[in-house]
């Protein structure tokens, strides 16, 4: 089996398991903002034993920190507004709307990198927003929900091109990669935590005891494990591929949101055109770049 293989099923594993990640939003009962800021936490903890346990973990020097830390930043921010959405709407609107990540890759991948509008990919795209258009079907019922879940797809996706090219610079490895975002994202989090409670409540920053138990399952299983597997495919794939294969994600997510929630009465003839628009973005892009890097 080649190493391109291993990663892509890999990355398929993260796919899985991030499609589960939704349901947390409705699991536990903290907002977005906390519920993130408790996750890193647990993820930092984690991550830094097992890293400790294993001899890997090292200070970075002062510039490398800076610059991973903030894609931490970015990172942190995509989950509170992915969250906040699934708060604001449910999970099946909420994973739909990260779908729309691969169009904004398009948007920020010429201004980041200075690369060439890519006809081909902008085809792909067009196919992915028609499908999640389709599986969407205009509910406007939900529309600070649908804003919040666009501006988690974006935030997505400019962390992801950001990563590689940090990646690149620091030559550090997944997990490091990892830690000191989650870090990064922790002192960001913690930072805007007491302003938080200010214009909310202290109470509204405390979790349940059964919040709790969701959050040391949600921080190791579903959230350390798939980001290094899916760090590790942002080094040997494109930005484009990772977010295209990402796509699955929102399947993976209403049927398990159907299952757990019934947030989908019925699954009408769209659901379906659009279940498979999306599939075909994801194989076409695959044959496009099965003999690329």
């Amino acid at each position: 089996m080649s190493d391109r293989t291993k990663t892509i099923i890999g990355l398929n594993v993260a796919v899985l398991l991030a499609g589960a990640t939704g349901l947390f939003g409705r699991f536990i009962s903290l907002s977005g903002l906390p519920m993130v800021w408790y996750r890193i936490m647990v993820c930092v903890a984690t991550l830094g034993c097992l890293m400790a346990a294993t001899g890997r973990f090292h200070r970075l020097p002062k510039k490398s920190f800076i610059k991973i830390a903030s894609c931490g930043i970015l990172l942190a921010l995509h989950w509170v507004a992915f969250f906040s959405s699934v708060k604001a709407s449910n999970v099946s609107i909420g994973v739909v709307c990260i779908a729309t990540a691969c169009f904004f890759t398009v948007l920020f991948n010429p201004i980041v990198n200075r690369t060439k509008f890519s006809v081909a990919e902008a085809i792909i795209r067009f196919v992915t927003i028609l499908g999640t258009v389709l599986i969407f079907s205009f509910d406007v019922r939900y529309r600070l929900g649908i804003a919040l879940g666009l501006a988690s797809a974006a935030l997505y996706s400019l962390f992801a091109i950001l990563n590689i090219n940090v990646a690149k610079e620091t030559g550090e490895a997944d997990d490091t990669m990892l830690y000191y975002e989650l870090v990064g994202g922790l002192i960001f989090l913690t930072v805007c935590i007491p302003f938080y409670a200010h214009f909310t409540s202290v109470e509204a920053v405390i979790p349940s005891g059964k919040d709790i138990v969701y959050l040391l399952i949600l921080g190791p299983f579903f959230t350390v494990i798939p980001f290094l597997l899916q760090l590790n495919a942002l080094r040997k794939l494109s930005a484009f591929t990772v977010n295209v294969t990402y796509n699955i994600e929102p399947i993976y997510s209403i049927i398990l949101a159907n299952i757990f929630f019934n947030e989908a009465n019925e699954l009408d003839f769209s659901f379906w055109i659009g279940l498979l628009l999306i599939v075909a973005s994801v194989v076409i892009q695959v044959f496009r770049t099965r003999n690329v890097r």
